[in-house]
């Protein structure tokens, strides 16, 4: 069992940056893929971002490729997603997700991650 817990959401003028933080603990998550989705109101949740179970593959959606950048550290057991150049439309609840030995075929899906954190709201202001 993996128990994430985001942080570092806000508010932020577009144009700004914010740096999320998920956190996990149950167990090392070295050999977990994990994932950044978001959840804007009224739409369902969307792939932002994800890295392979062996760390070296990343990938982005097209949204946010070149603006947001993912990052782990093992030893810390934790994720970030650094995201800069904010636009509204970023706006959304925030959630990491970890899957055990997802392979990088699947990492973008939302329905192979069993465990998901609480979420952390961001909201960009125009």
């Amino acid at each position: 069992q993996v128990q994430l817990v985001e942080s570092g959401g806000g508010l932020v003028q577009a144009g700004g940056s914010l740096r999320l933080s998920c956190a996990a603990s149950g167990r090392t998550f070295s050999g977990y893929a994990m994932g950044w989705f978001r959840q804007a109101p009224g739409k369902e949740r969307a792939f932002v971002a994800a890295n392979n179970w062996s760390g070296s593959n990343t990938v982005y959606a097209d949204s946010v490729k070149g603006r947001f950048t993912f990052s782990r550290d093992n030893a810390k057991n934790t994720v970030y997603l650094q995201m800069n150049s904010l636009k509204p439309e970023d706006t959304a609840v925030y959630y990491c997700a970890a899957s055990y030995g997802l392979p990088y075929a699947s990492i973008s899906r939302a329905d192979k991650y069993p465990y998901w954190g609480q979420g952390t709201q961001v909201t960009v202001s125009s």
